[in-house]
């Protein structure tokens, strides 16, 4: 069976997020919050990674099961790496790197339960490594095209490895042509253990009910969320099981797509998008 290799420090795998940092993404995520795409994102990814760290460390510290790379397409800087500070510029870093290395440590405030009934502020210690983004056009074919040759460079070097997931983070069209060929052809990628894994999540301003993990287009409600659900891969039998603990209703042929996810479901999504459970 495919997606069953173990993930160790000798065999890791390897995580490589795809940013859209274009203009849009700094209209608001959900009315409810007024919190833009953007800085929603960035959070959400910046938390994600935090929880990677967290989930790889061991008594003797943070064991490197994973590559990890950040690529932002659009913004003001056109299509490379978006890590900040000492990983800047670099397209795929040892998880230990990036738990060693974030930009800054910022005090943020969130909501407990005081025991009461009631809830208090906590301030925490939030590690960023990423920032939000939001300046200039859309251009996914140009980033995808960036992700094949990281990959392709990475699976060269790892074949009896898990393969990697990537996962795609837009709020529309491509502005510079069809990404369904560039995403066919990384999807075609492989190592021994399975095809490369892509996923995308598609935070609209389409005025339509969050659909999450479909396994069929004919709901989704225009031409852009029905491509990436076409670019996006079917769930693995792993992740398919992490969906439905989180109470997600899949199929055998769900894929790994999500339209008009609130902040709560694209950590969610997120979450099992990165939750191979065969680490050793």
């Amino acid at each position: 069976m495919p997606y069953k290799a173990e993930i160790s420090r000798t065999s890791p795998s390897c995580f490589l997020f795809l940013i859209d940092q274009s203009g849009s993404m700094s209209d608001p995520f959900s009315a409810a919050t007024g919190k833009a795409k953007a800085d929603a994102l960035a959070d959400g990814i910046n938390k994600l990674l935090q929880n990677l760290v967290i989930k790889c460390t061991k008594s003797e510290g943070v064991r490197d099961y994973y590559e990890i790379g950040v690529i932002g397409y659009g913004g003001n800087k056109g299509v490379g790496p978006a890590f900040l500070g000492a990983l800047e510029k670099q397209d795929l870093v040892p998880l230990s790197k990036v738990a060693n290395s974030p930009a800054r440590v910022e005090d943020r405030v969130k909501k407990i339960d005081d025991g009461a009934g009631g809830l208090i502020d906590q301030t925490i210690k939030f590690p960023v490594w990423f920032d939000s983004i939001a300046d200039n056009g859309t251009p996914m074919c140009e980033g995808l095209r960036y992700a094949q040759r990281v990959l392709q460079d990475w699976v060269g070097r790892h074949q009896p490895c898990y393969p990697p997931t990537v996962i795609n983070i837009s709020d529309g069209e491509a502005g510079d042509g069809d990404p369904e060929p560039i995403a066919q052809a990384i999807t075609q990628m492989s190592t021994s253990d399975g095809n490369v894994l892509l996923f995308n999540c598609h935070v609209s301003s389409h005025a339509a009910a969050p659909i999450q993990y479909p396994d069929r287009e004919d709901a989704l409600p225009d031409q852009f969320a029905k491509a990436l659900f076409r670019m996006s891969s079917i769930l693995p039998s792993g992740l398919l099981d992490a969906a439905r603990s989180e109470g997600f209703a899949v199929s055998d042929r769900s894929r790994g797509f999500v339209f008009n996810a609130e902040l709560v479901d694209l950590i969610r999504f997120l979450d099992i998008g990165t939750r191979p459970s065969n680490l050793r």
